[in-house]
């Protein structure tokens, strides 16, 4: 589903870019294209959405359940510390470095 084309695109491509690189995908120009048709066809079909009067529909937002479904919790080796770091942007003490805070920019 993409967006008319009488109408602006939701998103740009810059706006796709940045979210590839904020995921840290590696995302071609071909790739880049193709995901600013979809997900622009996806942002307009929520604005769409956005234009229904829902107001007297009941809310539904918890389903009820008699008991959820657990898992056991048994202990199980874990990931190898090399392994789980070698993926990492940054590393620090033998662990992930993170930032002190989140960086919104």
């Amino acid at each position: 589903m993409t967006a008319p084309a009488s109408e602006p695109s939701p998103i740009t491509a810059d706006e796709v870019r940045r979210i590839a690189d904020l995921a840290r995908l590696d995302v071609s120009p071909d790739e880049i294209d193709r995901l600013t048709r979809e997900l622009g066809g996806i942002l307009a079909y929520v604005g769409q959405l956005e234009e229904l009067d829902v107001g007297d529909v009941p809310p539904t937002a918890h389903v009820e359940l008699d008991r959820l479904a657990l898992r056991p919790d048994d202990p199980e080796a874990s990931l190898p510390r090399d392994l789980a770091l070698r993926e990492a942007p940054r590393v620090a003490m033998d662990g992930f470095a993170v930032p002190a805070f989140v960086d919104e920019g």
